[in-house]
């Protein structure tokens, strides 16, 4: 599964797009020095993701939407149509 695709599975289970997912783990505590363990908790507690998906929203959480260029443009399950993470919904996404 891509990167990308994590965050619109997210999107779908939770109604959330990954945007409004990075406003709110200020509101617990959380910023981009905080470890992963606590927030895949959180995620896992409050909105039932799986390991997977909450480790995508933890990378945007606290890097940001920039992901490594390994996968970028490659095809396959893995591979992400660009190295910047679409953040403001899936169905506005223009790489979709």
């Amino acid at each position: 599964m891509s990167f990308q695709a994590y965050l619109d599975n997210i999107e779908t289970k939770t109604g959330l797009t990954p945007r409004q997912f990075i406003e709110l783990p200020t509101e617990k505590g959380f910023d981009q020095t905080t470890k992963a363990t606590p927030i895949v908790a959180w995620l896992k507690e409050d909105y039932r993701l799986g390991q997977g998906h909450a480790m995508a929203l933890v990378h945007v959480i606290t890097k940001g939407p920039l992901i490594s260029d390994k996968h970028v443009g490659k095809g396959g399950a893995h591979g992400d149509a660009s190295d910047t993470l679409w953040l403001d919904g899936k169905d506005s996404n223009p790489n979709a």
